[in-house]
C-alpha cells in the first residue's frame, strides 16, 4: 500500500513537472517563452538568431521539429509569410500562437518606401500591418500575457507557476519601459531621427517621438530605387541628420553611399528583426542595445 501510494505521488510530481514543448518562429517570442515558461517549458528556436527572418523558409527538418511541438510561437502580422502553408504541413496537433493576433498594429501605405509583396495583414483601406510590434514594450506586454495564457491552458497543473512568472517578467518590462524613457530623454525633438535599412522601428518611433526614413521598405525584400535614394539624401541634408544606421542581418552597400553625399556617420548597428547574440540575446538586451546606439549617435 505505501509503495502504491509513493509511485502515485511520484506520478503526480511528474505530472506537475512534465515540460510543455514549445517551437517558436520568432527569436523574441523565444526569448519570452524562456521567461514565462522557466523549467516547465522547453523551447525550440526555428527560426534563430541571425537569422534573417525575411528569407527563411522552414525545412523538412524544421517541419519535423515544429510537428513535435504542443505549441507554436509566431509573430503574425504577416511577419511569417509562410504560416499558412506551415499549417498545413505539421497538422492540427500543435496549437498555433499567433501574438500578432492581439496587437494593434500600425497600419502603413502598401509600397511605402518602396515595400511591395511581403505578406502582411492588410486593412479595408488597402493599407498592411507592420509586424515589427516588439519594438513597442507595451506590446511585448500583451505579448506576455498571450504567452502565460496559452501555458495555462496547454498545462494548467502549472498555472500558478506560469502567473508568477509572468508576473516578474512584466515587472522587469515595467522597469525597462522607464530606463528606455529616461534615455530618449536626453535627444531634443528635432535629433529624434532614424534613418535605417528598412522600415521596422514604426513603434519605437510612435511610441519615443521619432521620425524614421527608412532606406527601404518594411520587408526590407526590395533594393531602394534610385528616386527612393535621391529623395532620402535630400531628407537628411534637410533635417542635418547625423547618423545613420544599419542591421545586424544586413549592410546595403548604399548606406556607404548615402553617407558619402549626406556627410551622416554610421551611428551603429541596430537588431530590428529579431535578437542578436551575446549581450543583445535577450529581449531586454537587444533594446538597450538600440537604444544606447541610437541616443548615443544622435546626442
Amino acid at each position: 500500500m505505501k509503495f502504491a501510494i509513493a509511485v502515485l505521488l511520484l506520478m503526480g510530481m511528474t505530472a506537475v513537472r512534465a515540460e510543455l514543448a514549445v517551437a517558436s518562429l520568432n527569436t523574441v517570442l523565444a526569448d519570452v517563452a524562456r521567461n514565462v515558461g522557466g523549467d516547465r517549458v522547453t523551447v525550440t528556436e526555428v527560426v534563430k538568431p541571425g537569422v534573417d527572418p525575411h528569407d527563411f523558409q522552414p525545412s523538412p527538418g524544421d517541419i519535423k521539429a515544429l510537428s513535435r511541438a504542443r505549441l507554436i510561437l509566431a509573430g503574425g502580422l504577416g511577419f511569417e509569410g509562410y504560416l499558412d502553408k506551415l499549417r498545413a504541413a505539421v497538422g492540427h496537433t500543435p496549437t498555433f500562437v499567433v501574438v500578432g493576433e492581439k496587437i494593434t498594429p500600425l497600419m502603413v501605405a502598401e509600397g511605402a518606401h518602396g515595400h511591395e509583396g511581403h505578406d502582411h495583414s492588410r486593412g479595408a483601406d488597402g493599407r498592411v500591418a507592420d509586424p515589427h510590434w516588439w519594438h513597442s514594450i507595451a506590446n511585448m506586454k500583451v505579448a506576455v500575457r498571450v504567452l502565460r495564457d496559452a501555458f495555462r491552458e496547454a498545462d494548467p497543473a502549472n498555472k500558478a507557476y506560469y502567473d508568477a512568472r509572468a508576473k516578474a517578467y512584466l515587472a522587469q518590462l515595467d522597469n525597462l519601459s522607464k530606463w528606455v524613457k529616461i534615455q530618449v530623454a536626453r535627444l531634443p525633438r528635432d535629433r529624434r531621427i532614424l534613418v535605417t535599412s528598412h522600415d521596422a522601428l514604426g513603434y519605437f518611433a510612435r511610441d519615443h517621438g521619432f521620425q524614421v526614413y527608412p532606406v527601404e521598405g518594411i520587408s526590407g525584400a526590395e533594393q531602394p530605387s534610385s528616386k527612393r535614394v535621391r529623395e532620402l539624401i535630400r531628407q537628411i541634408r534637410e533635417k542635418k541628420v547625423k547618423a545613420i544606421f544599419a542591421e545586424s542581418v544586413e549592410n546595403p552597400k548604399v548606406l556607404g553611399e548615402i553617407a558619402r553625399e549626406t556627410g551622416a556617420v554610421p551611428g551603429g548597428t541596430l537588431y530590428v528583426d529579431g535578437l542578436g547574440t551575446g549581450a543583445a540575446g535577450t529581449y531586454e538586451g537587444m533594446m538597450r542595445h538600440n537604444v544606447e546606439t541610437i541616443v548615443k549617435a544622435l546626442e
